[in-house]
């Protein structure tokens, strides 16, 4: 949703973006809090106002921020300062999805939590400080910054108001190192934003063989996190009504033709496949859903002809994420990694080692995973295919559409989002790996990862009873993840560094 134009005249001049996206765009706004002190160099406060703008801007942040002109110095000092600020940030509650709390010099503490507590916006915050410089300690340019900083934590402690920190103590905000904390600031902020009454759908019961993928309703419900449920035999009711020449179904026939390669797939089964997924979009529409998880094995294959690996994978490539086997809470995995990096993401199998390497293994689908993973040319390439595992039971006739190849070499993040029912608690762990070039030749969608000190990870994951089911996309954003979990929305997080 764009600020309308009223709101926008809160965006400082300076910080406006030519255009405003929809709410659902990666782009964060922040509230922006310049701290001052009138016992310090207040006109340290106006040029740090202007950079720390123009650093955002940059960055492509949205900007709600008081006038430069209705406050000394455009900064936040006295109460009717902070009672300025707040209202301007309630009237922007919905737009703002994060503070940013500057201090060019030391900052008035009590102003900058008033101007919080007021506000009321229970959004993610992040306390930078200026650095002071070794040749500019006189009573005319020095911060204090350093000193200002901890007041100011100490205070939102006090009044309970949760917060994050840069990377130092104190940093140059148009330095590289601040910029990466802006982003991985960002990302938390979309990932805090997101999951609050997000709408997840669960097509299908968990199949009989799958106790691993149960899950608290109830739990989720709490965090703000829904789950709008459809039984198959539905699914499969809306399909029998559908014409063969029905527009939808055509178009998104030539969508999979466009997708991948469908060499050797049978028209029927691509038929199948189009209605399959028609029908699953129109659910999502209707029920204003942001993720899916679908039952699969075996039910789709021995009554309706095809896997609905193919409609997934292209959702999920749409950052529309969509998990295998109703697993809700791979999905909402999937879902958070997808809000922190704007990429998509897969659900995985940690499936086998990798030779003796104790860091090493294998991740393995059959697989749903979006194009995105995979090496686009050469003989690991994406293509349409059948399922190998499924088909000698239900016959390879009825298990075509998944989407095989091997995912390419890079970085990547890992996580997993689990209801410990009888802890009553929503537990996780994330870390960061690489998908590696080693050699391997398997079936599926497949790929070697390392891990450091994997043993230790993997111990975690047996004995807190963690499902084999991963969620993975290809970015480094784990710190983010940790931060928005754990310190946003009180989940039990292991951060494996």
């Amino acid at each position: 949703m764009a600020l309308n134009a009223s709101a926008d005249s809160a965006l400082a001049p300076e910080a406006r973006p030519g255009h405003h996206g929809p709410r659902r765009s990666p782009t964060v706004t922040l509230g922006v809090i310049v701290g001052n002190r009138g016992f310090f160099p207040d006109h340290l406060c106006e040029a740090g106002r202007k950079t720390i703008l123009q650093v955002l801007e940059q960055e492509g942040f949205r900007v709600v921020i008081p006038p430069a002109d209705a406050t000394n110095n455009g900064a936040i000092e006295s109460l009717q300062e902070a009672r300025l600020c707040a209202d301007l940030f309630r009237a922007h509650r919905d737009d703002i999805d994060g503070v940013l709390v500057t201090l060019p010099n030391f900052g008035d503490e009590r102003a900058i939590a008033n101007t919080l507590r007021w506000a009321d916006l229970d959004v993610p915050v992040l306390v930078h400080a200026f650095d002071d410089e070794a040749d500019a300690m006189t009573i005319v340019n020095r911060r204090d910054s350093f000193c200002g900083k901890m007041s100011a934590c100490n205070n939102l402690r006090q009044y309970g108001i949760r917060f994050s920190l840069t990377s130092r103590h104190t940093m140059d905000p148009q330095g590289e190192d601040f910029r990466q904390d802006l982003r991985q600031f960002g990302a938390t902020c979309r990932i805090v934003r997101s999951l609050r009454n997000v709408r997840l759908g669960q097509i299908g019961a968990r199949p009989a063989a799958f106790n691993t993928v149960r899950f608290s309703e109830k739990l989720l419900e709490r965090s703000g996190i829904s789950v709008e449920t459809l039984d198959l035999s539905e699914l499969l009711g809306w399909i029998r009504r559908m014409g063969d020449d029905e527009p939808a179904v055509r178009d998104k026939i030539e969508q999979m033709r466009s997708y991948t390669r469908v060499d050797g797939i049978p028209a029927e089964s691509l038929l199948k496949m189009a209605k399959l997924g028609v029908a699953i979009d129109r659910f999502v529409e209707e029920q204003g859903l942001a993720a899916t998880a679908i039952q699969c094995w075996t039910s789709l294959e021995e009554f309706y002809g095809v896997v609905p690996c193919t409609a997934m994978s292209m959702m999920s490539n749409n950052l529309m994420a969509s998990a295998c086997e109703s697993d809700i809470a791979g999905t909402l995995s999937m879902y958070v990694l997808q809000q922190a990096a704007v990429r998509p993401a897969a659900l995985l199998d940690w499936n086998n080692n990798y030779g003796t390497d104790p860091n090493k293994g294998v991740v393995f689908h059959c697989s749903n995973l979006p194009k995105a993973f995979f090496v686009s040319e050469g003989e690991d390439a994406h293509r349409m295919d059948y399922q190998e595992i499924i088909a000698g039971t239900v016959g390879k006739e009825n298990t075509y559409g998944t989407i095989v190849g091997r995912i390419q070499p890079g970085p990547f993040t890992y996580a997993r989002i689990s209801t410990d029912d009888v802890e009553g608690v929503i537990r996780a762990y994330v870390g960061e790996g690489t998908f590696t070039e080693d050699a391997l030749k398997t079936f599926g969608g497949y790929g070697v990862f390392e891990v450091p000190d994997l043993q230790r990870l993997l111990r975690y994951i047996c004995e807190h009873g963690f499902e084999h089911h991963v969620a993975a996309t290809r970015a480094r954003v784990a710190a983010s993840v940790d931060e928005a979990l754990g310190t946003y929305l009180g989940w039990s997080v292991y951060h494996h560094a």
